[in-house]
């Protein structure tokens, strides 16, 4: 049997495992309920109505969480030379190519983005393999495909996310930090479920929404009430 801390065991108690709270409940509940010594994330679990098997219903996309992620993210630009001095100036922390591309091939992934001009598609195609699972090639679908790449950086920085669906049927995406107020935690949760709702595939029936799970760090799992959101 798993051993459960002290504090673990106290955080539990103020979860009633057989109640499903509404959003403003759980921004405030998950905040009490943290029990790590660092500013814990917050992160919601969505458990979709789909089959992520069908290419129509692999739901992903992305959405700018209006009070950022509380994570300052590092951005990687793969580009041309004449783009550099935009990547640079946007704040991107690594810019250029083919040194980039040796560096992720030798197993260097240590970024939380990647953003790439079409022009350097074709070089990087062989990074898929690599970066793919980590969900960190660049996709036109996600917006880091592009040859704005400044708007991108900006955009990254200023607290866009990407999400996708796994095998499982489950959305995971971090909204913030548990040092965040509840009103801030509850709109960025409300902002990404929206999200999450407006990509909902045409093909996909029955319930959409099937459950919606909030937790800080090591923190206790709290149940939403699904009903609560437009579908």
């Amino acid at each position: 049997m798993a051993f459960i801390s002290k504090k673990r065991k106290v955080a539990n108690a103020k979860v009633d495992a057989n109640k499903a709270y509404s959003l403003k409940e759980a921004s405030a509940i998950v905040k009490d309920t943290s029990v790590a010594k660092f500013d814990a994330s917050v992160d919601l679990h969505v458990r979709l109505g789909v089959d992520p098997k069908k290419a129509d219903q692999a739901i992903r996309g992305t959405v700018t969480l209006p009070h950022g992620t509380g994570k300052t993210k590092r951005v990687l630009v793969l580009c041309t030379p004449d783009k550099e001095a935009d990547a640079n100036s946007a704040g991107a922390d690594y810019v250029g190519l083919d040194e980039f591309v040796q560096k992720i091939e030798g197993g260097w992934t240590d970024v939380d983005v990647v953003i790439a001009t079409p022009a350097v598609m074709p070089k990087i195609g062989k990074l898929g393999k690599i970066l793919g699972p980590r969900n960190l090639m660049p996709n036109p679908k996600t917006g880091t495909v592009t040859n704005d790449v400044a708007a991108a950086v900006n955009e990254v920085k200023g607290g866009k996310i990407a999400f996708k669906v796994d095998k499982a049927g489950i959305v995971h995406a971090s909204i913030g930090r548990v040092s965040f107020s509840p009103e801030k935690i509850a709109e960025n949760g409300q902002e990404f479920l929206n999200a999450i709702i407006k990509a909902k595939p045409t093909t996909a029936k029955g319930t959409y929404l099937k459950g919606i799970s909030m937790a800080s760090s090591m923190g206790p799992g709290i149940a939403l009430d699904t009903k609560s959101f437009v579908q």
